[in-house]
């Protein structure tokens, strides 16, 4: 690998339990790489060897499994493609930034897919890919636990009721464009009182 080509991955997010952690040693030494590790009440570090360079992997404890946290700085190939295949089967997240002759591609991943994915050179960058954002389980959970559409329910209808009293003082009144605009404004709140399903 040249010296112009080189890959940091940061703020990684990869969760492993301990036999993983053992499968990825193992895999490891099969694919040729030296390497030791050792083990503390807070990190469980695996330190390996690619070419000149000591990569220490950190894998920080959390309640009974682990996290891969830090950054790291990648020259060796072989290394870049073994990581990014954990990131993927893994499904993690991670920010990668790949250096190639004056050119910068960062690429964001969540769950082990690229979500974003701009071209940085010199003061210039322009986004080659942006996936459009999903709603997730979670998002609908939060948005129906959320009191936020029970609160504006209950002023809505203190709304509806002003402007009725506004529309029956038009009507009175026969004031034709204040019955209309009165019109207008109760068709609107309709409208968001059924999204609300009062």
């Amino acid at each position: 690998m040249t010296r112009s080509h080189e890959v940091e991955y940061c703020n990684l997010e990869l969760r492993f339990d301990r036999g993983q952690i053992q499968s990825l040693i193992r895999d490891l030494i099969q694919e040729g790489y030296s390497l030791y590790w050792n083990e503390s009440e807070s990190y469980f570090l695996v330190s390996v060897r690619t070419g000149r360079r000591l990569l220490k992997l950190r894998f920080q404890r959390t309640s009974g499994r682990y996290k891969m946290v830090g950054d790291y700085l990648v020259k060796d190939e072989k290394f870049a493609l073994w990581l990014e295949k954990l990131i993927n089967d893994s499904r993690g997240h991670a920010v990668v930034k790949r250096f190639r002759d004056r050119h910068l591609l960062i690429e964001n991943i969540m769950f082990g897919e690229i979500i974003r994915l701009v071209e940085v050179s010199g003061m210039e960058h322009r986004i080659i890919f942006q996936k459009r954002p999903q709603i997730t389980v979670e998002d609908m959970i939060q948005a129906y636990k959320s009191r936020r559409a029970e609160q504006r329910a209950g002023v809505l209808r203190l709304e509806i009721d002003y402007e009725l009293a506004v529309l029956h003082e038009a009507i009175q009144s026969g004031d034709a464009e204040g019955v209309e605009a009165s019109k207008a404004k109760l068709a609107s709140m309709r409208l968001e009182s059924l999204q609300l399903e009062l």
